[in-house]
C-alpha cells in the first residue's frame, strides 16, 4: 500500500481513526505545526521570564516588535497584533511599569504617542534573543546551511500568504 491510502474500517474511518478521503500530507503538515506551535508557545514564555520574572508571555512579542521595527503607536501595534485598544494598552501599561517601554510624543505629530523600547529593555530583549538565536544554532547544527535558509524561506512564504489572507 502507498504512504496515502489506508485500509478503512466499517464506520468508514482508517485504522487510525481518521475519516476516510483525509488528505494525509495535510494531516501530517497540521500535526507537525501544532507540535510547533505548542513548543513556541512554550518557548514564548521562557524568553519572557528571561527578559523579566514579571513578564508576561504575550507580550514578549511586543518586545520583539519594537526592537524589529522601531518606535510605535500603539493603535499601530494593536492593528499589527490583531487585539483591541484596551488589550494593547494594558500589556503596554504592563510592560512601562517594568521599564522595559517608554512613551514620547511623535515627533510628527504631537497629538500621538510613540511607544519604544528604554535602553534597559533593549538591553535585555538583545541578551534573550541572541541566546535564542545560539539555541537555534545548536538544534540546527546537523542540518545544511541550505536546508535552513529553505526552511526560512517556506515559513517567510506561509507567512506572507497568511498575512495577504487576513488583509
Amino acid at each position: 500500500m502507498g504512504a496515502d491510502v489506508h485500509d478503512t474500517g466499517a464506520d468508514g474511518a482508517t485504522a487510525d481513526g481518521e475519516p476516510t478521503g483525509v488528505d494525509h500530507v495535510f494531516l501530517a503538515l497540521e500535526r507537525e505545526l501544532a507540535v510547533f506551535l505548542r513548543r513556541a508557545r512554550a518557548s514564548s514564555g521562557e524568553m519572557a521570564r528571561e527578559v523579566h520574572p514579571d513578564l508576561e508571555p504575550a507580550a514578549y512579542g511586543l518586545l520583539v516588535r519594537l526592537a524589529d521595527a522601531g518606535a510605535q503607536r500603539a493603535t499601530d501595534l494593536a492593528g499589527y497584533f490583531g487585539v483591541g485598544k484596551a488589550t494593547m494598552s494594558r500589556q503596554l501599561h504592563a510592560l512601562e511599569q517594568l521599564g522595559l517601554i517608554t512613551r514620547a510624543p511623535d515627533p510628527a505629530d504631537g497629538r500621538a504617542v510613540l511607544v519604544r523600547l528604554t535602553d534597559e529593555g533593549r538591553a535585555r530583549f538583545s541578551h534573550v534573543r541572541t541566546a535564542r538565536r545560539a539555541r537555534y544554532a545548536r538544534r540546527l547544527a546537523s542540518w545544511d546551511r541550505g536546508e535552513v535558509s529553505e526552511l526560512a524561506r517556506l515559513l517567510h512564504r506561509l507567512n506572507a500568504e497568511q498575512e495577504g489572507e487576513e488583509a
